[in-house]
């Protein structure tokens, strides 16, 4: 009978640490859960591959004997949800944004709580689990697994009253409908504020055209969805510096100028301008450019290496939502990838894949495919798994390329 009880205070004991884990990181499934970033592939891949890897994280905290588990740096597509913080100034245009941070914690209360905290995510509930967990440790918490909210079964949710991840996914699905009604009763505010808008676009197209006509520029664009207002200060603000130091814009000519977070150049070789930078750090960036041309055709070259060795895949760089990548960190990265494939020559035919694209990420563990039909290949990936990995995904690879071609 004594041992009865036992296993039945186990048994409680695991559950209830299982169902504090998952309702504590419940605003955090909500907001992150791959299924409702269905409208970009690339979002939602990025999130599955970082749950997976929490998940791991977690895993490894719960396992008997261990104390401590290596840093690990995870990258989510955060929505925007009505539980998060009202100000999100570095939202994105299509209702989530981009977060990165690293976890270093050693127990599941406090990674659970550094996730919720990078993530701006309400708080408040873990007051009191984190006075109940500070009460009543024991030496069986070292043992105790980590549960996940999706694999459990739907007595659970109907027993301790939590709710279902899977049921609230669907009723938000049943929710969209409403979009249609909500855009009818904000037409008429939506149309006054575009017609009240117009001469100020007016004033931003002017001042695009005339900045690329006198300096030769190929495009002017921007990183983040600024408003009108905004870009056109900016634009405003390049236009006196050239009027003070014309000969600092020279540099420019046949340039992307892209107003970003941050001076310098993209991976894409396009001329960033940061938006908090004074002239005097964007005169000095200018006179760089020669030696960030010289980088950047050093990069070039790594890709012509790259692809020789990979039976002729070209290693591209696409611009996505998000941080822009330096040219100096794609450099590196390209510089990583060539070292590792000249360490172990790998037998593949110099034109084998010829006419196949691939992504490099430095988050990713293992070698992917995407819809699209690239090769997504991470940087430490060793080299004869890569061989094998594009060739016998070569032929569905270049299925996925002719559809979206059509």
């Amino acid at each position: 009978l004594e041992r009865k009880h036992v296993a039945t205070h186990l048994v409680q004991q695991r559950a209830l640490s299982g169902a504090d884990a998952v309702n504590a990181l419940r605003p955090f499934y909500f907001a992150v859960h791959p299924d409702f970033f269905g409208q970009y592939p690339r979002e939602r891949e990025m999130n599955e591959n970082s749950l997976k890897r929490l998940n791991g994280y977690l895993d490894n905290l719960q396992k008997p004997g261990s104390c401590s588990v290596q840093p690990m740096k995870l990258t989510f597509y955060v929505r925007d949800t009505k539980d998060s913080s009202d100000v999100q100034p570095d939202l994105l245009t299509s209702g989530f944004r981009s977060v990165s941070f690293t976890l270093h914690t050693n127990d599941v209360l406090s990674t659970v709580m550094n996730v919720l905290k990078s993530c701006r995510l309400p708080m408040e509930h873990m007051k009191g689990l984190k006075a109940s967990a500070d009460t009543s440790k024991s030496p069986l918490k070292a043992g105790v697994p980590f549960y996940r909210p999706i694999k459990w079964d739907k007595s659970y949710y109907t027993f301790t009253g939590f709710r279902d991840p899977e049921q609230e996914l669907q009723q938000s699905r049943r929710v969209e409908p409403r979009l249609s009604l909500w855009l009818r009763n904000n037409e008429p505010e939506a149309t006054k504020k575009h017609s009240d808008s117009l001469p100020r676009r007016e004033e931003l197209s002017r001042l695009k055209k005339e900045l690329c006509h006198k300096f030769d520029l190929a495009d002017i664009r921007w990183q983040r969805s600024w408003g009108v207002a905004h870009r056109c200060s900016q634009l405003q603000s390049l236009s006196r510096l050239s009027q003070q130091n014309p000969e600092a814009l020279i540099n420019l000519q046949g340039h992307t100028v892209v107003f970003a977070d941050q001076s310098g150049m993209s991976a894409s070789g396009h001329v960033m301008l940061g938006t908090m930078d004074v002239h005097h750090q964007w005169t000095k960036l200018l006179e760089q450019l020669p030696s960030y041309r010289s980088l950047q055709q050093q990069t070039d070259w790594l890709k012509e290496r790259i692809s020789l060795l990979l039976g002729g895949t070209q290693v591209v760089h696409v611009e996505r939502l998000g941080p822009v990548k330096p040219i100096a960190e794609h450099y590196s990265t390209l510089s990583t990838l060539h070292k590792s494939l000249m360490s172990r020559r790998l037998r593949l035919h110099p034109r084998s894949l010829q006419g196949l694209t691939m992504l490099l990420e430095n988050d990713r563990s293992n070698p992917s495919l995407h819809e699209m039909g690239h090769f997504i290949i991470p940087t430490n990936c060793d080299p004869p798994k890569l061989q094998v990995f594009l060739q016998s995904h070569a032929p569905e690879a270049r299925q996925r390329t002719q559809r979206k071609n059509q």
